[in-house]
């Protein structure tokens, strides 16, 4: 498992936190996120070979924004 901590755009309450968890657990190799709406991230464990560009479409999909660092 890698840990990574995604920094999304646009989260500001416990429905937005609830809409990210959720749509990043639907992607093939999630096993645990924590959204944290104070600093604007998602930490979550994942199999290595988790695409980056399907943990943005799920993000994108829910309504918020993957901020590329």
């Amino acid at each position: 498992m890698a840990e990574l901590v995604l920094t999304v755009d646009g989260m500001t309450c416990g429905h937005c936190k609830s809409a990210v968890t959720s749509a990043l657990e639907s992607v093939d190799g999630v096993r645990r996120v924590d959204v944290d709406l104070v600093a604007g991230t998602a930490s979550l464990d994942a199999d290595p070979a988790v695409d980056r560009d399907a943990l943005a479409a799920a993000i994108d999909e829910a309504g918020y924004r993957l901020v590329e660092s």
